[in-house]
């Protein structure tokens, strides 16, 4: 008798999980990224002003599902122009996003001749100098990989979500090498992040 109470409450269990979850899915729209090339599919992704990751790495558990509604969808990627798409959304919509980035006309300044590395825990938190995306942290440390920049003073943001931003000024030689690393700390809200140390 305890044997089939205890059977009868594990299937009622996972019988309203499953009408749960399956509701769930029907409330909620879901974005699907059309990548064609590398650009494109290891652009930075932000949703509604939150920055949620590449383009290539938005699947499988990591989709991104919205509530029904309008929203703003901006990729980025350095050296291209912004796409923007406002989509409205309708409950359970399956919304395609097939990316067309298109190179835009600022090129580097041949006085860019400052290195700049970074090393940051999350490798995959975004990069932003001078307020303009530069790309995933992990593009810019290890052999070979450096962004190149005028010599002066420079702004540097490093965020990602459920994270503690992290910011810090750096004044760059030129031909100088800096590198910088940092890790993220979890939370959330505009204070910046663990000290800098620069080599």
């Amino acid at each position: 008798m305890m044997f089939r109470r205890i059977l009868s409450l594990v299937f009622t269990i996972a019988f309203f999980g499953s009408v749960s979850f399956s509701a769930e899915n029907k409330v909620l729209a879901e974005l699907r990224f059309e990548a064609h090339n590398r650009a494109e599919k290891t652009a930075g992704v932000w949703v509604d002003g939150q920055y949620v990751g590449y383009a290539k790495d938005l699947t499988g558990n990591k989709k991104v599902r919205l509530v029904p509604g309008k929203h703003e969808v901006i990729v980025r990627q350095a050296w291209y122009a912004d796409y923007v798409e406002q989509p409205v959304l309708d409950p359970g919509e399956v919304h395609r996003i097939k990316l067309r980035l298109v190179k835009d006309e600022r090129t580097p300044r041949n006085d860019a001749t400052s290195e700049f590395k970074i090393a940051a825990s999350p490798a995959r938190a975004a990069v932003f100098v001078d307020n303009v995306f530069a790309g995933q942290a992990n593009e810019f440390d290890g052999a070979g990989k450096a962004m190149l920049l005028t010599p002066g003073s420079h702004h540097v943001r490093i965020t990602l979500p459920g994270y503690l931003p992290f910011e810090t000024a750096v004044d760059l030689r030129p031909h100088q090498k800096l590198k910088i690393q940092t890790r993220l700390e979890k939370g959330s809200g505009q204070e910046s992040g663990a000290p800098v140390s620069q080599k």
